[in-house]
């Protein structure tokens, strides 16, 4: 049965023979002219596809690159269609030959280089095509797009400095804001220099950050890891709190640090104190605590227990895994040994299962990942709030 490609590469044939039928029958010519015939090259393509022989008809098409220059936008659509195949090798072939043509317009140039680069981007040849994209955003109507691909190709290769600078770059060109994003590459800025220790460098990138996204939460929670990595625990604790105030989502990345300060500090009062506060105006944030003391194991701090023995008791899927009237029997010495029986057997159910999901695409992941490795969106992961007993449930009636 004929393929999508296949159908698509016979309406390119027919399109093209079509057009060419028309320019000639209509089209300015002497009165004793002739209307040309149809093309029989694309007849002799197009007979290759109806016989389902697609990969003799794409050869046949290849070679008419060479010597039929009045089919350049088809030539351009065939390269894309192998591309979306995933036979770059051939889309670059086809882009190359186009390129190679003496009398191309700078049009039609900058459109086959810009085809080119992105064939060399799919292919994974990312020197090449920074190369290509480089070139095209000095000056072609391509600036925007080889601006957007080279802030890609920079975040792969992390080379946070260039993505600020094609970022910036991009701003002013497309008149839209990236302030998120360029906020976002400070912060990997930040982190690296803090990593070397250098956080001088790394406070003034964060500064950076906050001043082009003020409310920028990563740049807010980078802030507070330096200071926590620089002994600053005052601050730390101000930023983390502050942290937690105004985004609940981060309390899986902001409370294991508050716990740390406050046990080393020998401060657990003034921890029950604010973890309370914190309750008050945020009861919904009583499950993230759950969740996160579970997956950290953070325990024997009141506040934090009695927000997982609630979890405990709330969730309705843990009586098919454990027994819960251990919870709420008996004395307080057998309440506490069921309650570490249980939060221990969560700890290892949700070491099972992603803590993190994107709310645009889906992906799931054990850490926060600033960016989507797969949508490439900033900031679009949020935190698992319980553990994920459907996922469980079913992952073991798949395995039986």
């Amino acid at each position: 049965m004929p393929t999508e490609s296949t159908f698509l590469l016979a309406g390119l044939f027919l399109l093209l023979a079509a057009a060419g039928w028309a320019m000639g029958r209509f089209g300015e010519r002497d009165e004793e002219d002739a209307p040309p015939p149809l093309n029989i090259d694309y007849l002799k393509g197009l007979n290759f596809l109806l016989n389902e022989q697609t990969d003799q008809a794409l050869e046949h098409f290849l070679n008419m690159v060479r010597v039929d220059d009045k089919t350049i936008e088809t030539h351009f659509a065939l390269g894309s269609l192998f591309r979306r195949r995933g036979e770059v090798d051939r889309a670059i072939r086809i882009h190359q030959n186009i390129i190679a043509r003496p009398d191309l317009a700078s049009e039609q140039r900058d459109q086959a280089l810009f085809s080119l680069a992105k064939d060399y981007l799919a292919a994974g040849l990312l020197d090449r095509a920074e190369k290509i994209f480089a070139r095209l955003a000095e000056g072609s109507r391509y600036q925007v797009q080889a601006l957007e691909s080279l802030c890609r190709i920079y975040e792969q290769e992390k080379e946070w400095g260039m993505a600020i600078d094609a970022g910036q770059r991009l701003e002013v060109l497309s008149g839209r804001s990236l302030a998120l994003q360029i906020a976002h590459y400070y912060c990997e800025r930040a982190e690296a220099a803090a990593a070397q220790n250098d956080f001088a460098s790394a406070r003034e990138y964060v500064k950076k950050a906050q001043s082009g996204r003020p409310r920028t939460m990563r740049g807010a929670l980078t802030r507070a890891h330096i200071a926590r990595d620089t002994g600053d625990n005052k601050t730390a604790l101000k930023l983390y709190h502050r942290i937690i105030d105004e985004n609940t989502y981060l309390i899986a990345e902001a409370l294991p640090e508050i716990v740390a300060i406050y046990t080393r500090e020998d401060a657990t009062a003034e921890l029950e104190s604010a973890l309370k506060s914190l309750l008050a105006k945020n009861p919904e944030s009583s499950s993230l605590i759950a969740y996160t003391a579970i997956v950290n194991n953070l325990g024997g701090i009141p506040v934090i227990d009695d927000c997982v023995e609630q979890y405990m008791l709330n969730e309705p899927t843990l009586g098919e895994f454990i027994e819960l009237q251990q919870l709420s029997e008996g004395n307080k010495n057998s309440h506490d040994s069921a309650l570490a029986k249980v939060r221990s057997a969560l700890s290892k159910l949700a070491s099972a299962t992603p803590r993190y999901q994107c709310q645009e695409c889906g992906f799931s992941s054990q850490r926060l990942l600033w960016q989507c490795p797969s949508c490439r969106d900033w900031e679009t992961q949020r935190p698992a709030s319980r553990v994920q007993f459907d996922t469980i449930l079913q992952h073991s009636i798949t395995n039986r």
